[in-house]
């Protein structure tokens, strides 16, 4: 993949100040008035080192699932996902489907993943399996406000891809994780994820490290603001993903990929919980405009 020089950089220096380092939220008008006793704070604490915290957002499912950023949020219950990508550039087409499962035991969110591709270019077609990806995550630390109008969770995460057939990829790749959930007043929210790929095994892309970078900015409007047809929550949602290559021919070569989309989490079907994600993906970037002019993300999840 060929990427342009410099731009991680810069994205990272404009995104940080929004991702990573929490803020001040003015409180709005309907806000419920919540206790700011120090007692009531200090009990709601628990984890290893008291540094998780029980108020927090991050296990009251508020955070959306993306549609091209890894999730981050905490699975309360079951959930099985089946995730569509289609780009394509010129001659060059490429289909990601996938079936996922992911499910929490306490605060460990563990996934599983199989993928199928097909990707075609001026003729030339390669399908079939990809890699089998296993995924775990866990938050680490959390900060709530006494008003619960900031509230972040920090947590680390792996994902570890094994290749089924060589006609996709014939490497092992180990991404450890670092990610941060923030929730800004009643509705907003980011979620960053910052991973470092490595490919291992015998395939020509041996060695090869990746720094990969995104956030997913979300404004959750619920039923009461926005009363949609059998819709509980409706939730815009803008994305920046991205990734540098830093060894190799390509050393320092960046591709960011943009989405504008949303996610509707509909009302339950007996024990299911179902949502629809639809997105159009974008290059935003030289390195991505040369895998991607255009494309489409779907995103169908059932809760149970």
């Amino acid at each position: 993949m060929s990427f342009s020089k410099g731009l991680p950089t810069m994205i990272l220096g404009l995104l940080s100040p929004i991702c990573f380092i929490p803020t001040t939220a003015l409180a709005e008008d309907e806000t419920p008035a919540f206790s700011s006793d120090p007692a009531l704070e200090t009990n709601s604490r628990y984890g290893l080192f008291n540094w998780l915290d029980h108020r927090s957002a991050y296990s009251q499912d508020f955070f959306p699932q993306p549609l091209l950023l890894d999730d981050t949020s905490l699975e309360t219950d079951g959930e099985l996902e089946f995730n569509f990508l289609h780009t394509q550039a010129n001659a060059r087409r490429s289909t990601v489907a996938t079936a996922e499962i992911q499910k929490s035991f306490g605060s460990l969110t563990l996934e599983l993943g199989l993928p199928y591709e097909r990707d075609s270019d001026s003729g030339a077609l390669s399908r079939g399996i990809g890699s089998i990806s296993f995924g775990a995550r866990y938050p680490i630390y959390q900060y709530v406000s006494s008003n619960r109008l900031l509230d972040t969770t920090w947590g680390i995460g792996t994902e570890l891809g094994i290749p089924v057939t060589s006609a996709i990829t014939s490497n092992i790749e180990l991404t450890p994780k670092i990610f941060n959930d923030l929730k800004l007043g009643n509705n907003f929210s980011i979620q960053s994820v910052l991973g470092y790929s490595m490919l291992l095994g015998g395939g020509e892309n041996r060695g090869l490290h990746t720094f990969e970078y995104g956030c997913a900015f979300a404004y959750a409007i619920p039923q009461s603001e926005l009363p949609l047809p059998g819709v509980q929550r409706f939730t815009p949602i803008f994305e920046l993903v991205g990734e540098t290559e830093l060894n190799k021919d390509e050393s320092g070569q960046n591709s960011l990929l943009g989405s504008i989309g949303f996610r509707a989490d509909f009302r339950p079907i007996g024990d299911l919980h179902p949502s629809l994600g639809l997105g159009y993906v974008f290059p935003m970037d030289s390195g991505a405009r040369m895998e991607a002019h255009r494309g489409i993300a779907v995103s169908l999840i059932f809760g149970f």
